[in-house]
């Protein structure tokens, strides 16, 4: 209705551009959030829910360029910097996925996906310690991320602090029953330690709750003799 009364209504094609994107209509979502730039060049918010439509299309160079054009009108604009971040672990550029979620929160200290994102660049990249921290950052700013607990279980598993990863393991278990990723890290931590009766129902509880594939199916049968 509103862009019925109003076809030069910019934000109006946004919000239905949102709905689009929300429903998976992708196509329709880029083609409001287009016309709304079309009326408004400058509108930052527009760019980055267009690229965040052309995300989920994997459309990458499009994506990164709205965030960046987004960021441009914006430079204040931590949600883009954070997502622009996430994009750049993603596709593997570490340090440029660090500068932004640096900037992130830089500019809002008690961002948890900044803390997130950036804790799995700096995994990636072997610097346990500060993924440790940034994930222990997350966790205080959203006790109830189960993915922050499993991530950080796996850096401590990393290290060989097999007992801190269980107990880590264990927790985003406890929040989330069905996190078939944590069974199965759970499931190889207690095969380290030798604990075979304990890493074999949580290996094949994995396996119930995921794809076997994507698991590691192999110490299911080397624990489940």
């Amino acid at each position: 209705m509103a862009i019925e009364l109003n076809p030069r209504f910019a934000e109006a094609y946004v919000i239905r551009g949102n709905a689009y994107n929300e429903k998976g209509m992708y196509d329709k979502a880029v083609s409001d959030y287009n016309k709304a730039i079309g009326i408004n060049p400058r509108y930052a918010e527009a760019y980055f829910f267009r690229g965040n439509a052309y995300r989920k299309k994997g459309q990458h160079d499009k994506a990164i360029s709205d965030f960046s054009m987004a960021i441009e009108l914006n430079p204040r604009y931590a949600e883009a910097y954070v997502i622009r971040g996430s994009f750049y672990v993603v596709i593997g550029q570490y340090d440029m996925a660090i500068s932004d979620l640096n900037k992130a929160i830089e500019i809002n200290p008690r961002d948890a996906e900044a803390y997130f994102f950036r804790g799995n660049a700096y995994s990636v990249k072997g610097h346990y310690d500060e993924a440790i921290s940034d994930f222990s950052m997350t966790i205080e700013l959203n006790p109830r991320d189960a993915a922050a607990y499993n991530r950080r279980g796996s850096v401590y598993g990393a290290i060989g602090q097999y007992d801190m990863a269980i107990s880590d393991y264990s927790m985003a278990i406890e929040l989330n029953p069905r996190y078939a990723e944590a069974y199965n890290n759970r499931g190889v931590e207690y095969g380290i330690k030798g604990q075979y009766d304990k890493a074999c129902p949580d290996l094949k509880q994995a396996c119930e709750l995921g794809s076997c594939e994507a698991l590691d199916y192999s110490k299911r049968n080397s624990y489940c003799k």
